[in-house]
C-alpha cells in the first residue's frame, strides 16, 4: 500500500517509465544485483541444455579442435554491454592433455576444459579498468556459485596485444582457483630466457622469498614443448618474386632470367615460370614429457641437452596460405595463363582475320588496342629464335607423356605449335592482340624456312601425319616433310648438274648413251630425273629387306645388252614366294613403289564428301586413287616386263582373283599349289568388278608405262602441297586458330606436370589421370569445331582451368614434399594424405570459398627417422640476415628454438598442510596448488599462473 499511495502522490513528478513497474521486487535491491541474476539464468539455461542440445541450437565450432564449441549470450549493465561466451567439447573425459595442438589458449595456459569469458562488446574487447574488471569477475563467481557449477570464468584485462587475463573457478565448498596471465613483448631480463630462471620465478610463488632457491629442493613437476623451424628458401635472397615482375613486363618466363637457385629448378614447368615454395619450411616440435625437477642447477643441465633426448618429436609443415585460399590474385601457373587463354578464345570471335586484331586501321578495335598491350619486337624477336633454334629435334618425349594425352587433340608437348602455345601464354599477358601479333610474326619466320627450304625445327621431316594432333600440328608436319623433299631435290638436281659438267667430254668421245635413264614418256621434259628421288629409301620395300643387286641401280642396263629396253627387268625388290606370271614361265617380282602421298585430315574429309557426293562406287574411288595406281601399275610393268594385267591383280589386289571352284577352300593369300611350276600356269579368273566393261584399273593398266618409281614423278608435288599449308596457315581463322591453341595448350601444359617427380603418392597420380579425363571431356566441342560465339563450352573451359589450377597447386606440394623428404618417403606420404584430405572438399569445378580453414597437423617422428629430420635443419650460414643472437639453448644444428613452452606444476595433499586447516576430517586428495605456464622466444614472454587456495 505504501508503495501504491507513493506513486499516487508523486505521479506528476515521476517520469513515464516508472508508471510502468506494477510492483517492487525487494530481492533484487540494485542493478549490480540483476546482472548477477541475468548471468546466473543464463548459465543455468545453458547448464540445463547439455553440450548435446547446444550443439543443435547451433553452437559455433572452433578450430583447430575437432570437439570445441562455443555458444554466447548478451548482457547489459550499467549503461554497458558485455558478451559471455561459455567454450565446451563434447567429450565426457574432463582431463586436458599438454600440449595438444588442437587445445584453445586459455585450455593450454591454464590447464581448464569448459570455461567461460565475459568481455565488453567494444572495439578492444577489453577491461582496462581494474576495479570495473574485478567487478565483473566477482559477479560472474557469485551466479556460478548460486548456480553450484565449477566452470572458470575469465576477464580480458589492460591492453589486447598483451593477452592478458583475471579468472576465478570454483572447485567446491573448500578450494578456489585463481588466475591471472600477462604477455612482456619486450625487453626481456636476461634471467627469464634461461631455464634456470625461470624455474626461480615458478618456486618464487609458495617459497619464502628470503630463501637461496639454488640451494634449496622443491618438488616441481616440468614439462617442456621446444618448436623449430627450418630455414625458408626465401628468407636469404631479396630477389623473391623477379618472374613475376618480368613476366608482367610482357615476357616469358623461358630462359635464364635469374641466377639463384630456385627450389624448383629441376621441376618440368621451370622452363616456363617459378613457383613460390607451398611448404614454406617444417616445424620440428621437440616434447620432453612429466619430469620431477628439484633444483635450478637441474634446469641448466637441461639447457645444454640436446633436442634428441627429448621424448616425443613430431613434425608440423608448414604449407603456404596461398595455396589453399583459392586466391589466385600474383599467383604464376600455368592455369592462370591459360584462363587467361580462354578470355582470348572468347575474344575471338569478334573479328574475321588474325590481322584484325593488330590492324591500326580497322574499326571497333580501338578498345583492344588501349587495354590489350603488345610486348616490344625484342622480345618476339628473343621468343622466335628460342622457337627456331638451329638443330632442335624431337627427342623422346612420348616416352613420359600420359597414356591419355593422345585422347586430346592437340599437338605433342616439344612440337614447334605446342611450344608456340606455351609460349604465348606468357606472351603480354596472353591477350588476343598479343596472341595475334605473334602468331603473324610465327608464320613469317615459317615461310622463311620454306623459302630458304631450311629445316623445320621440332617436327619430324619423315613418317606418316598424325592424324590424331591438331589440324595446325598436321599441317606444320607436312610442311617439314615437303621442306625435305625440296631440298632433296634441290640437291639432286645440283649433282644432276655438276656430273653432266664433268663427264660431257667423255660422254661425247665414248658415244655411250644409256636409255634407261630417259624418261620414256614423251609428254614429260627431258630433265624430269632431275626431280625425282633416285634413292630406293622412298619407295616401299626397300633394299634392305630384299635381295642386294649391287652399287648400280636397278634399272642401269649396258647398251650392249641385245634386249629391248621394254622387256629388261627394272626396278625389281624382290620375288614373291612361288608366283609365276600367267603368260610367261617366269616368277613374280614385287617392285619398289612410291609411298602413297600424305593427306591432313582436312584432305581425307575432302575426300570422304566427294565420295559422299557421288557415290561410293568403285570406279569413283579409283579416279581418287588414280595417281597412285598408275604409278604403281608402272612400277609393276618394269619389274615384270612379261606380265598382264591380271598379274597385277594377283599381286596388288588379291581379293579380285578368283580361283575354282576346287581351290576356293584354300587362303587367297596362298600361291604355293597353284603357282608352282609343275602346276603351270595357274588357274583363276578376275572377280565379277574387274571384268567388268570399261573397268577404270584396266583403263589405267593400258595407259601406264613401264617405268620403275625411281624415274617416276613424285606423288607428292612439295611445291604445291607446301604453298597449300602456308596459305591454310596465313589464312586461318581467329576462333580457329585460338580453338587448337586452347587443346595444345592445356595438353601442354598437362604433359609438361606430369614429368614432375613426386614419389609414389597414388592420389596425386589419381588427380592427374583425373585430369587428363576431365580435359578430354571438356576441350570436344573445341575438337568438333563446334564451337560459336557465347557458346556454354567457354563457360565450361573457364572451369577447366579452375580444375586445372587445382591440380597443378596439389602437384607442387607433392613435389615439394618429395624433394625435403626423400629420405622419407613414408613422412611425405602422410603429409600429403592429410593436406590432400584437407584440400579435397576445395576441387570442385567452381570458385574456392574462403572459410579461413588453415591446414594444420603433427605427424609423429619415429625414432630412426629423426637423424633424416635433423638433417634438414642445415647449420645458419654467418651472412644470413635472420640469424640473431643464440640465448635460448637447446640447439639444434645450431638452430634455437623459435618458441619456447613450459609447464610448471605443484602438487600437494590436502590434508595435513596449511592449505587444510579447516577440511573435514578424512578429506585427503592431491591438487594441482600452483601451476605456471610459459611461452617465449628471445624478444618476449607470456606467462600464466593458477593457483589453488583454501577459502
Amino acid at each position: 500500500m505504501a508503495s501504491t499511495s507513493r506513486v499516487e502522490s508523486d505521479g506528476e513528478e515521476e517520469p513515464q517509465e516508472e508508471e510502468l513497474e506494477r510492483f517492487d521486487d525487494f530481492t533484487l535491491a540494485s542493478s549490480w544485483e540483476r546482472f548477477i541474476s541475468d548471468i546466473e539464468a543464463v548459465c543455468r539455461q545453458w547448464m540445463a541444455n547439455g553440450p548435446k542440445n547446444l550443439l543443435e541450437k547451433g553452437a559455433v565450432h572452433l578450430s583447430p579442435s575437432m570437439n570445441l564449441y562455443k555458444v554466447k549470450s548478451e548482457l547489459k549493465y550499467a549503461m554497458k554491454s558485455y558478451c559471455m561466451e561459455y567454450h565446451f567439447e563434447t567429450n565426457g573425459d574432463g582431463k586436458i592433455t599438454d600440449w595438444d595442438c588442437s587445445l584453445h589458449d586459455l585450455q593450454l595456459c591454464f590447464g581448464v576444459k569448459d570455461f567461460l569469458v565475459i568481455a565488453p562488446q567494444s572495439v578492444s574487447g577489453v577491461i582496462l579498468d581494474d576495479p570495473e574488471s574485478s567487478k565483473l569477475l566477482s559477479a560472474v563467481a557469485i551466479a556460478l556459485s548460486n548456480c553450484s557449477s565449477m566452470w572458470p570464468a575469465f576477464v580480458p584485462v589492460h591492453d589486447p596485444s598483451r593477452k592478458s587475463y583475471i579468472g576465478i573457478q570454483s572447485m567446491g565448498t573448500i578450494f578456489t582457483r585463481r588466475f591471472e596471465a600477462d604477455h612482456i613483448s619486450s625487453q626481456v631480463p636476461v634471467k627469464l630466457m634461461h631455464l634456470e630462471g625461470l624455474f626461480e620465478l615458478f618456486v618464487s610463488k609458495f617459497a619464502y622469498s628470503q630463501l637461496d632457491f639454488s640451494a634449496h629442493f622443491f618438488q616441481v613437476h616440468f614439462t617442456m614443448k621446444l618448436t623449430y623451424k627450418t630455414i625458408s628458401h626465401d628468407d636469404d635472397d631479396a630477389t623473391h618474386g623477379v618472374d613475376a615482375d618480368f613476366v608482367e613486363s610482357g615476357g616469358s618466363p623461358k630462359g635464364d632470367t635469374h641466377t639463384r637457385t630456385q627450389w624448383d629448378d629441376d621441376c618440368p614447368w621451370s622452363e616456363w615460370y617459378s613457383a613460390e615454395d607451398p611448404v614454406r619450411g617444417i616445424e620440428l616440435v621437440t616434447i620432453w614429457t612429466d619430469k620431477m625437477v628439484e633444483s635450478s642447477s637441474e634446469m641448466a643441465e637441461l639447457e645444454n641437452a640436446s633436442p634428441h633426448e627429448a621424448q616425443r618429436w613430431m613434425l608440423c609443415p608448414d604449407i603456404s596460405s596461398t595455396i589453399s585460399d583459392g586466391s589466385r590474385a600474383n599467383s604464376v601457373g600455368f592455369a592462370s595463363q591459360l584462363s587467361l587463354l580462354v578470355e582470348a578464345l572468347d575474344m575471338s570471335f569478334e573479328a574475321q582475320f588474325v590481322e584484325d586484331f593488330v590492324s591500326v586501321e580497322k574499326p571497333g578495335m580501338d578498345n583492344l588496342k588501349s587495354s590489350m598491350v603488345v610486348p616490344p619486337p625484342s622480345v618476339v624477336d628473343r621468343l622466335l629464335k628460342e622457337l627456331f633454334q638451329d638443330g632442335v629435334k624431337l627427342s623422346g618425349f612420348r616416352k613420359s607423356k600420359h597414356k591419355k594425352s593422345r585422347f586430346i587433340k592437340g599437338a605433342p608437348l616439344e612440337s614447334l605449335f605446342a611450344q608456340f602455345c606455351l609460349s604465348s601464354l606468357w606472351f603480354g599477358n596472353c591477350n588476343i592482340r598479343a596472341i595475334a601479333s605473334f602468331w603473324i610474326e610465327f608464320i613469317r619466320e615459317v615461310r622463311w624456312c620454306w623459302e630458304e627450304s631450311q629445316p623445320l625445327p621440332r617436327m619430324a621431316s619423315s613418317g606418316s601425319i598424325d592424324l590424331s594432333t591438331c589440324l595446325i600440328n598436321q599441317k606444320l608436319q607436312m610442311l617439314a616433310i615437303c621442306i625435305e623433299k625440296k631440298q632433296q631435290l634441290n640437291e639432286e638436281y645440283h649433282d644432276c648438274i655438276g656430273s653432266e659438267d664433268g663427264h660431257s667430254v667423255t660422254m661425247e668421245n665414248d658415244q655411250v648413251v644409256d636409255d634407261s635413264w630417259k624418261t620414256p614418256d614423251p609428254g614429260e621434259h627431258s630433265d624430269e630425273k632431275c626431280d625425282s628421288p633416285s634413292t630406293p629409301t622412298n619407295f616401299h620395300n626397300s633394299v634392305n629387306s630384299g635381295p642386294t643387286y649391287g652399287t648400280k641401280p636397278d634399272n642401269f642396263t649396258p647398251s650392249s645388252d641385245s634386249k629391248s629396253s621394254d622387256y629388261m627387268r627394272r626396278g625389281s625388290a624382290s620375288v614373291v614366294g612361288p608366283m609365276m606370271l600367267l603368260k610367261s614361265h617366269q616368277s613374280l617380282h614385287a617392285p619398289f613403289t612410291q609411298e602413297a602421298p600424305l593427306m591432313t585430315e582436312d584432305m581425307h574429309e575432302e575426300r570422304l564428301q566427294a565420295v559422299d557426293a557421288f557415290g561410293d562406287s568403285f570406279n569413283f574411288s579409283a579416279q581418287l586413287e588414280k595417281e597412285i595406281l598408275f604409278s604403281d601399275m608402272s612400277a609393276f610393268k618394269a619389274a615384270n616386263p612379261e606380265a598382264v594385267f591380271e598379274d597385277f591383280i594377283r599381286w596388288h589386289s588379291p581379293g579380285d582373283w578368283e580361283t575354282d571352284d576346287t581351290l576356293k577352300s584354300e587362303p587367297s593369300s596362298s600361291f604355293a599349289s597353284v603357282d608352282s611350276k609343275d602346276n603351270w600356269p595357274p588357274q583363276g579368273r578376275l572377280s565379277q568388278r574387274m571384268s567388268e566393261r570399261g573397268n577404270l584399273w584396266r583403263k589405267i593398266w593400258n595407259d601406264a608405262p613401264a617405268l620403275p618409281a625411281s624415274e617416276q614423278k613424285p606423288l607428292l608435288d612439295p611445291n604445291r602441297e607446301g604453298e597449300k599449308v602456308l596459305h591454310y596457315l596465313e589464312t586461318i581463322r581467329p576462333h580457329q586458330l585460338l580453338e587448337q591453341m586452347v587443346c595444345t595448350s592445356f595438353r601442354a601444359a598437362a604433359d609438361t606436370l606430369n614429368q614432375t617427380s613426386f614419389g609414389g603418392l597414388k592420389q596425386m597420380q589419381t588427380k592427374i589421370d583425373q585430369l587428363y579425363v576431365t580435359m578430354a571431356s571438356m576441350l570436344k566441342p573445341l575438337q568438333a569445331n563446334r564451337l560459336s560465339a557465347g557458346s556454354e563450352a567457354i563457360e565450361d573451359l573457364r572451369r577447366l582451368s579452375v580444375v586445372f589450377g587445382h591440380v597443378e597447386k596439389l602437384l607442387t606440394i607433392a613435389a615439394s614434399l618429395h624433394r625435403k623428404f626423400l629420405q622419407a618417403p613414408s613422412m611425405s606420404e602422410a603429409i600429403f594424405t592429410s593436406y590432400h584430405e584437407f584440400y579435397s572438399k576445395r576441387m570442385g569445378t567452381g570458385s574456392v570459398e574462403e572459410n579461413g580453414d588453415t591446414f594444420s597437423m603433427k605427424l609423429q617422428v619415429r625414432n630412426h627417422e629423426r637423424q633424416i629430420v635433423s638433417s634438414m635443419f642445415t647449420p645458419p650460414t654467418v651472412n644470413q640476415s635472420w640469424r640473431k643472437v643464440l640465448s635460448m639453448g637447446n640447439l639444434l644444428n645450431g638452430h634455437e628454438p623459435i618458441v619456447r613452452e613450459i609447464i610448471f606444476s605443484k602438487r600437494d595433499q590436502v590434508s595435513g598442510n596449511h592449505y587444510a586447516s579447516h577440511t573435514p576430517r578424512g578429506y585427503n586428495k592431491e591438487i594441482e596448488t600452483y601451476r605456471m605456464y610459459i611461452s617465449g622466444t628471445s624478444n618476449d614472454l607470456r606467462v600464466a599462473l593458477s593457483v589453488a587456495s583454501c577459502d
